[in-house]
């Protein structure tokens, strides 16, 4: 990229979007909704990781000029049915911490074996213009989850989650190696590319 390309992120999560910053790189800055307060709080009614970033997308983009990405993601524990899943950031209740949706998890489990304690980190990308979505990226990563906390680096259930073939969980991963293996970071990947691709051609 010859020049850097404006991107508004439809959150208010700020951990999300010096994750998503740093991802894509110096190329394209990134802004999001903590700037503007009087945009609206886009309800996540939808029952699928797709359905609500196209939700949120398509909410903001009917506020904001150009290319608005919206992201929904979470934790599916295999024990739990799937379970936080889309209601991975509200899953201890309205209002609440990091901390206290892990905790909660962490109960869920107790007594969970080893080999049952498997799971994946989904994340779902959709990019919108003018209300209409134009595309959409997922990506995921599997994994197993701890008995306790361990770590203090990222942010929600980082903590308490081993990417397959390692021994640390996301929260002791130094960010580099855990962004480029991430969820996230997957679903962003081929949004890149996307993103780039359509900016070029005005």
């Amino acid at each position: 990229m010859n020049s850097t390309l404006p991107l508004f992120l439809a959150t208010r999560n700020r951990h999300k979007t010096r994750e998503i910053q740093t991802m894509l790189g110096e190329g394209v800055v990134v802004r999001d909704a903590t700037e503007i307060p009087e945009l609206p709080e886009i309800e996540e009614t939808g029952m699928t990781f797709e359905a609500n970033a196209k939700l949120k997308a398509e909410g903001i983009s009917k506020h904001i000029s150009g290319f608005v990405l919206a992201d929904d993601s979470g934790l599916e524990v295999d024990a739990l049915g799937g379970e936080p899943g889309i209601y991975s950031a509200r899953y201890a209740g309205p209002g609440c911490t990091d901390v206290q949706n892990t905790e909660l998890v962490l109960k869920k489990m107790e007594g969970v074996p080893q080999e049952r304690r498997t799971g994946r980190f989904r994340c779902v990308l959709a990019v919108a213009r003018d209300g209409k979505t134009m595309a959409t990226f997922d990506g995921t990563v599997e994994g197993r989850l701890t008995a306790e906390i361990t770590g203090e680096g990222g942010f929600g259930y980082d903590p308490i989650f081993i990417p397959e073939g390692y021994q640390k969980s996301f929260g002791e991963l130094p960010a580099e190696l855990k962004n480029s293996m991430s969820h996230r970071g997957r679903a962003l990947e081929q949004f890149r590319e996307w993103f780039v691709k359509n900016n070029s051609q005005g």
